[in-house]
């Protein structure tokens, strides 16, 4: 027959002697029954369940029921009476386990947790973020906008009007079912970061001074060194009296601190439809130090050549200021300079991998060698 806790009316010594000794009799029974994991919860549960467990219906109706002359002694024996009840439960064990008791299940808050791994910033992610820094230091603002444009804002804002030549080398990617719009307003992926300098500038008025990161995609098979998705980082700086020559004081200053302090900066004229003049940046290779040579064998990133390309640039052409003259941007007195940079190339240059597919194949044996 279970054990349940009768109701005192004689409180001397020796009847909560006797009370307590039918108890952990009855409690020493019980534990001894114990079969499996299940009747070892609920033993448990009977006798420690706060709302209704046995040593609870003890407390309420030995101490709390004592009359007032009583109440000393009845807290004396109840107190020892949990103690061994504690005891004896948390000990029980499933018969046969090998002493697997719940004595396994208690938690020492003391020790230190456990603690999840901490991973590390992918290696593109961390280039994308030392490039953005470097500009927030020169005081530029952070700008985003969609991966999904119109064709206005990628292209025609941007001094690509339709049919011109230059939009065939963006191999870009329409979204289908545009037919019916007019051209301007046809969706497509963002094939650079630059639409954001239109977006911005129809928010902002001059000066302005913004450095554009983010995800562009172009129709470009995966190989060693090409990807349909990359990343890409651009800048603009627009101001009165803004000068080729303030843009080459800003991007070797960057390159500096980006490759080291030891860089140097060529830059050769290149064409870019928003830029007018526009140039291709190059820095002493920062592998073989510009020697072209590594040891006795030809350097292969910069070709043997000392020098690697790494952005293109240029001042900002005022066709592109048209279409956002209304807002303080008028060509006759404003100018500026926008320069764009791909971020994952840049990874692979400092890091020295030779294919682009391992930094989105997510392999952690790769991943790991850069935490």
């Amino acid at each position: 027959m279970a054990y349940t806790v009768p109701k005192l009316t004689d409180y001397s010594a020796a009847a909560l002697e006797k009370a307590a000794r039918e108890c952990v009799g009855a409690c020493t029974g019980e534990a001894a029954e114990v079969r499996n994991d299940a009747e070892l919860k609920a033993f448990r549960d009977r006798w420690m369940a706060r709302k209704n467990g046995i040593l609870t219906q003890i407390n309420d109706l030995w101490l709390k029921g004592a009359p007032k002359e009583a109440k000393r002694e009845a807290g004396i024996r109840v107190n020892e009476l949990k103690a061994r009840i504690t005891e004896l439960v948390e000990g029980a064990h499933v018969a046969g386990s090998g002493g697997d008791s719940l004595v396994a299940e208690r938690v020492d808050i003391s020790l230190p947790g456990v603690r999840r791994p901490i991973g590390a910033e992918h290696p593109v992610m961390r280039t994308w973020r030392e490039i953005v820094g470097v500009f927030q230091k020169l005081g530029y603002s952070v700008a985003e906008g969609p991966v999904v444009e119109t064709d206005y804002y990628n292209f025609e804002a941007l001094n690509f009007p339709p049919n011109h030549p230059a939009r065939d080398t963006q191999d870009t990617l329409f979204i289908a079912g545009q037919q019916s719009k007019p051209q301007r307003e046809r969706l497509l992926l963002r094939t650079h970061t630059s639409p954001v300098q239109i977006r911005t500038m129809e928010k902002m008025r001059p000066p302005i001074r913004i450095v554009i990161p983010g995800t562009v995609h172009r129709n470009d098979p995966p190989d060693a060194s090409h990807s349909p998705m990359f990343h890409q980082i651009e800048g603009l700086a627009v101001d009165t009296n803004i000068t080729f020559g303030d843009l080459k004081g800003t991007l070797d200053h960057a390159m500096k601190a980006l490759f080291g302090s030891s860089v140097k900066t060529h830059f050769r004229p290149s064409f870019f439809p928003f830029t007018e003049p526009s140039a291709e940046l190059y820095v002493t290779c920062f592998i073989c130090g510009g020697s072209g040579k590594r040891g006795a064998d030809p350097c292969r990133p910069c070709k043997q050549s000392g020098w690697i390309e790494v952005l293109g640039c240029g001042m900002v052409d005022p066709n592109v200021f048209e279409f956002v003259k209304d807002n303080g941007y008028d060509p006759k007195k404003v100018s500026g300079f926008a320069f764009g940079m791909g971020v994952d190339r840049l990874a692979l240059l400092k890091y020295g991998v030779d294919d682009l597919q391992y930094f989105f194949q997510g392999d952690v044996r790769f991943l790991q060698q850069f935490g």
